[in-house]
């Protein structure tokens, strides 16, 4: 059985180096082809650690952690994403924003992302956020290293009720599989009202 909480204080400090390595070894494959390092990792999960207005959420098998959310207030990612916001008309005080989600694939299409989805979106409703957000990378649709048998996740964050927000798309940095520099990549935010 598969059991999923919301993690704080010891719990959450516990487990950040092993939702550092889920986020390195998740966004290794497409779309995100993220070849990631675990001092950064670290480093961007600290962020999370005695911030009482973030949540993480992970999801364990048997006490092994195979899965994590996380998600802040947008005002804490203004620096990264606050420009992506220009222009559409959205208060970034009112967003939550649900950063990563991870999953390994074998425990992939059991309902695990909408949990996932669910405690966040609680979370943000309790910090009194009218809305919330997330981005995805955008790639092309001929990329080479794109699997023949990849299928977007537009139809389940359309299902949660979140649409593309016109012209919010951020450039966010990091080096991909194979190569020797970071790139910038663009990413489109969705959004929903809660």
């Amino acid at each position: 059985m598969i059991e999923v909480r919301a993690l704080t204080g010891a719990a959450l400090d516990e487990a950040l180096d092993d939702v550092a390595q889920l986020r390195i070894t998740v966004f290794r494959d497409w779309p995100y082809l993220y070849d990631g390092d675990l001092d950064y990792e670290r480093g961007y999960m600290s962020s999370y650690r005695g911030n009482d207005r973030a949540i993480v959420v992970g999801a364990f098998d048997d006490g092994r952690l195979i899965g994590a959310a996380t998600g802040t207030p947008m005002e804490d990612h203004a620096s990264d994403f606050g420009s992506a916001f220009d222009g559409t008309g959205e208060d970034l005080s009112r967003i939550f924003y649900c950063a990563e989600s991870v999953l390994l694939p074998d425990y992939r299409g059991h309902g695990i992302g909408h949990r996932f989805f669910d405690f966040r979106e609680a979370h943000a409703r309790k910090l009194g956020k009218a809305k919330s957000a997330f981005c995805g990378v955008l790639r092309p649709a001929d990329h080479p290293a794109r699997p023949e048998t990849y299928r977007p996740l537009d139809a389940f964050w359309r299902k949660r009720g979140y649409h593309p927000l016109a012209g919010a798309v951020a450039q966010f940095k990091w080096k991909d599989v194979g190569e020797a520099a970071e790139t910038p990549k663009p990413l489109q935010f969705w959004i929903r009202t809660l």
